[in-house]
């Protein structure tokens, strides 16, 4: 088992929450991105930049994933492709996906899209909250302690 994020993405709140959880637990956990990731040094921790271009990281993600990983990420694609091979998928706002539910989550996010391409305005997502690092920690918990 292991932690696959989505580093381009991730706000640093949860950042320092999975920091905490891959120290406390020695659970694998890396950070996939475009860009420089700075990671604490960690035998546990570490970043891989990959080179830039559409989805290369989340490709780079799948590639990685096995069963019973965990993939941290808000891309909806994403999450579903790491369901396919046996992972789970936690949004950083703490929504997990499975296989359950991420059909459902993939077409309405299709939906949005064509609403939004029609012109219609849907405003983006609300800003990161205390509300939103809580939930993300306790389903980061209760991952943790059914898999570790």
């Amino acid at each position: 088992m292991k932690i696959l994020v989505d580093a381009d993405a991730c706000p640093k709140p949860v950042r320092e929450i999975l920091f905490r959880a891959a120290e406390r637990v020695g659970v694998e956990t890396l950070f996939i991105a475009n860009q420089l990731t700075q990671v604490p040094p960690s035998r546990f921790i570490r970043a891989l930049q990959v080179e830039k271009g559409f989805d290369v990281a989340d490709n780079e993600i799948v590639r990685r994933s096995e069963i019973n990983d965990l993939v941290i990420t808000s891309d909806i694609p994403l999450a579903a492709e790491a369901i396919e091979k046996g992972a789970l998928a936690l949004t950083p706002r703490g929504a997990l996906y499975t296989k359950d539910n991420v059909k459902a989550k993939l077409n309405m996010r299709d939906f949005m899209d064509t609403m939004r391409a029609s012109g219609i305005q849907s405003g983006g997502p609300a800003a990161f909250s205390a509300q939103d690092k809580q939930l993300f920690a306790n389903e980061l918990d209760r991952y943790l302690a059914r898999h570790a």
